[in-house]
């Protein structure tokens, strides 16, 4: 049971900076009156805000803050469960959320949001609207439970019947049944995986059988032909190298200095060649001219002829000269024609001697090989037997994964029977089944005291059926507001019964918002407060703006009223 005590708050809305303190527990009834916008109705709006971090009637959270001193805006609730007490702190600007249990601050590492859940799941064990349809009925910003949804009214009879757990229950379920179908994943990898490697190793202890057949003697053969034919490349490449050395010793030194002596000779030849061009234009000039070009004297004709003379000597030096030039140069051509082809030769020696190198290579490779197969069937007999028990131990775990493939498959079996039992149409829908005639039972006691003739239920859709005394049938709003009051009411009253029998949901603290002041009539006022007074381990709070109430008829008073544009409360 939940049993409120009081409630705090200060900067909240219309009132300031002086702490409002609101006693839960001290009177069986409490009338709460004022005039409108006094600030009577903020009790409820503090004490959702507290509890749920929402106030009652719509308005934003910002708008909670006194407009005045605008910060500091703080709500405490008190309250005990069983031996525990509880004291939650909420405020805005700067913005706290704590909860106390008997004194001790609950460890805030998780994030608001899921220390918000566990207030409302590990310790009220109800959410906002369960609450409302619980402890408080409003004309303000209250949904009725006949105008909430189907679902949203399953939820809230779920919550007065302590089922949620179910709920629970099956959200633990279902993360079971994904870990047990990954572990079925796992299992059917490693089952495939081991008959792999079954698999393999049959293999492998038939290859081992089938090389044991293998002639030694045939692989010894072979490797005796490889170590010949290697032999004979070695032979061939140090031939090879031999003549590689000889071009390097004796012929690279003669082409190189062929080559440098033709360069030389080809200078010669440009030279005597450009001499004897410059003697054939001298000639020519003395020929074509008797006076200088320069100078326009006259040339002597014995000068003439002298000049010519010796030039034409000269010519015929150097043509003397070129002819032997000439022969010298084509036989430097054909001794160099011939040390490139020795060149080439060489060349391709030397490609000759990396391919047999390479052959080399291969057969050596190639008698590894061999020498490992010859290795395997000396020591097959060893490795055979080992084969042999790895085998059996992987046909060994084969047999366990088989037994663990079983184990988890009855594993989901078991958890989709719990999976149906857990669904909506299982457990929970025979628990509501039980208790469906006994809420609506209870709904009929109540609008009978209320002088509401009609037969009300509700079916397991929780869909109403209303029917009047001439067997007319109904619904929830075809009725008027007064009627509709009468029904919310009885309501009212029977969730609490039913939260009574549960314990969980069960409270000390209701309050009703403004229900005489608008659709009850008189004689629905004086039904109802009959019912209160019939109630026991109730605080029952009724706030309302009439002043020509009873007051005589309640336990204590509230007043709350403004002044400068503050709330101020008188008892």
């Amino acid at each position: 049971m939940i049993k409120f005590n009081a409630v705090t708050w200060k900067n909240f809305l219309s009132t300031g900076n002086t702490p409002i303190e609101i006693a839960l527990n001290n009177s069986p009834s409490t009338l709460i009156i004022g005039d409108n916008g006094s600030g009577k109705s903020t009790v409820l709006d503090a004490l959702t805000f507290g509890l749920f971090g929402k106030p009652f009637r719509r308005i934003k959270k910002d708008q909670l803050v006194n407009s005045v001193n605008g910060r500091d805006c703080t709500v405490e609730v008190y309250f005990d469960i069983g031996k525990r007490r509880y004291l939650v702190i909420r405020g805005i600007k700067p913005t706290r959320f704590e909860i106390y249990m008997d004194g001790k601050l609950v460890n805030q590492d998780a994030s608001s949001r899921d220390y918000q859940k566990l207030l409302e799941n590990n310790i009220l064990k109800l959410n906002h609207r369960s609450f409302t349809q619980v402890v408080i009925l409003g004309s303000s910003s209250f949904i009725p439970f006949m105008q909430l949804t189907a679902a949203a009214r399953r939820e809230v009879v779920e919550e007065i019947l302590d089922i949620k757990v179910f709920s629970l229950m099956n959200y633990i379920l279902k993360q079971r049944i994904k870990d047990n179908k990954e572990s079925s994943r796992d299992i059917k990898y490693e089952n495939d995986m081991l008959e792999h490697k079954v698999s393999l190793q049959e293999n492998k202890i038939s290859e081992a059988k089938e090389k044991s057949k293998t002639s030694l003697n045939a692989l010894e053969k072979k490797m005796k032909k490889n170590a010949d034919d290697m032999k004979k490349l070695e032979k061939e490449v140090v031939v090879l190298k031999g003549l590689v050395s000889e071009w390097e010793k004796d012929i690279l030194p003669k082409h190189e200095k062929v080559d440098s002596d033709r360069t030389e000779l080809n200078r010669i030849k440009y030279r005597m060649e450009h001499k004897s061009s410059k003697a054939e234009q001298e000639i020519k000039f003395f020929k074509d001219n008797d006076n200088c070009p320069t100078c326009e004297q006259h040339i002597d004709e014995k000068f003439k002829e002298k000049a010519i003379e010796e030039r034409t000597d000269k010519m015929v030096i150097n043509a003397c000269a070129m002819v032997s030039l000439d022969a010298q140069l084509t036989e430097m051509d054909a001794r160099i024609d011939l040390y490139e082809k020795i060149e080439k030769d060489k060349r391709e020696h030397e490609v000759n001697i990396a391919k047999k190198n390479t052959s080399v290579d291969s057969i050596v490779n190639f008698n590894e090989d061999i020498q490992g197969q010859i290795n395997d069937i000396q020591t097959a007999g060893t490795l055979l037997q080992e084969d042999k028990t790895r085998l059996q131990e992987y046909r060994e775990d084969s047999k366990r994964i088989k037994k663990e493939k079983e184990k988890i498959q009855d594993r989901a079996n078991y958890l989709n029977i719990a999976k149906q039992l857990l669904q909506d149409s299982g457990i929970k829908t025979k628990i509501i089944k039980k208790y469906l005639p006994i809420m609506n039972k209870l709904v009929n006691s109540y609008l009978n005291q209320l002088e509401f003739q009609v037969k009300f239920e509700l079916d397991e859709q929780f869909n109403e059926k209303i029917k009047s005394r001439y067997r007319d049938e109904f619904a929830y709003a075809n009725f008027s507001e007064g009627e509709k009051m009468r029904i919310d009411l009885a309501l009212l009253f029977t969730w609490r019964q039913i939260a009574k029998m549960k314990n969980s949901t069960n409270t000390n603290l209701l309050i009703l918002d403004e229900i005489f002041d608008s659709s009850l009539d008189v004689n629905g006022t004086d039904e109802f407060l009959k019912i209160l007074n019939t109630l026991s381990n109730e605080n029952i709070f009724l706030i309302s703006h009439k002043s020509d109430l009873n007051i005589d008829k309640f336990d204590s008073l509230i007043r709350f009223e403004k002044v400068q544009n503050f709330t101020k409360v008188t008892t």
